[in-house]
């Protein structure tokens, strides 16, 4: 799993990422803010209050986070053959846990692995 040790908001709901391996990108997320999880990060001054988790995942307090996975796949464009797995990933605000940037971790991660290997079988499968 790739950890993100650094992230920076930039202009234009850019976000500069850097890699615990030191690779280095910048995402795009202006296209991308809808949805009850996501539509607050348009005020710059939530968007700008952006950080990083235990787990080396981007966060926000509301509970809005960015897979790092998908994000280092983005930005080298490596899908290993399958599908993209999901940048972004929505939490219920009410399972929210403030102490790990508004979300329960352990539970998120599991769903999102949940989710990644769903997508693989699938893609296999239609292969």
């Amino acid at each position: 799993m790739h950890r993100i040790v650094e992230v920076k908001p930039a202009l234009g709901y850019v976000l500069e990422v850097e890699f615990s391996d030191g690779a280095f990108g910048k995402v795009d997320l202006s296209d991308r803010l809808f949805g009850p999880m996501f539509e607050p990060l348009l005020d710059p001054n939530v968007f700008n209050q952006v950080q990083i988790d235990e787990y080396g995942a981007i966060c926000w307090p509301n509970g809005a986070d960015l897979a790092p996975d998908a994000l280092y796949q983005e930005i080298h464009g490596e899908t290993g053959g399958t599908e993209q797995a999901p940048m972004m990933h929505l939490q219920d605000p009410e399972d929210a846990d403030s102490s790990l940037c508004g979300i329960r971790r352990k539970d998120s991660m599991h769903s999102l692995r949940k989710h990644m290997f769903l997508v693989v079988c699938v893609t296999q499968i239609a292969h």
